[in-house]
């Protein structure tokens, strides 16, 4: 499970905190010009099956597709070497 910190003088900027899945966090981000999205990831490792880590990027890329462009994205995590 993906989890992420906040320093404090930052928290009141939290708008909106999303689990899209066992492997993927949203967080956003007011910021004085715009939208901060930050994604936490958490891909699956190479003992598991192909479907699931097809279903894995799709979630992801989808997920990505679907932030208006004007605002900032930040990807990170374990992706296993996936970039």
């Amino acid at each position: 499970m993906g989890r992420m910190f906040v320093v404090e003088k930052w928290v009141d900027s939290v708008v909106k905190v999303e689990r899209h899945s066992k492997r993927v966090l949203i967080l956003k981000v007011v910021l004085d010009d715009g939208l901060l999205n930050v994604l936490t990831v958490y891909a699956p490792h190479s003992g598991k099956l192909e479907e699931e880590k097809e279903c894995f990027w799709n979630e992801l890329f989808h997920l990505v597709n679907c932030i208006p462009q004007n605002e900032i994205v930040v990807l990170m995590g374990d992706m296993n070497g996936h970039v």
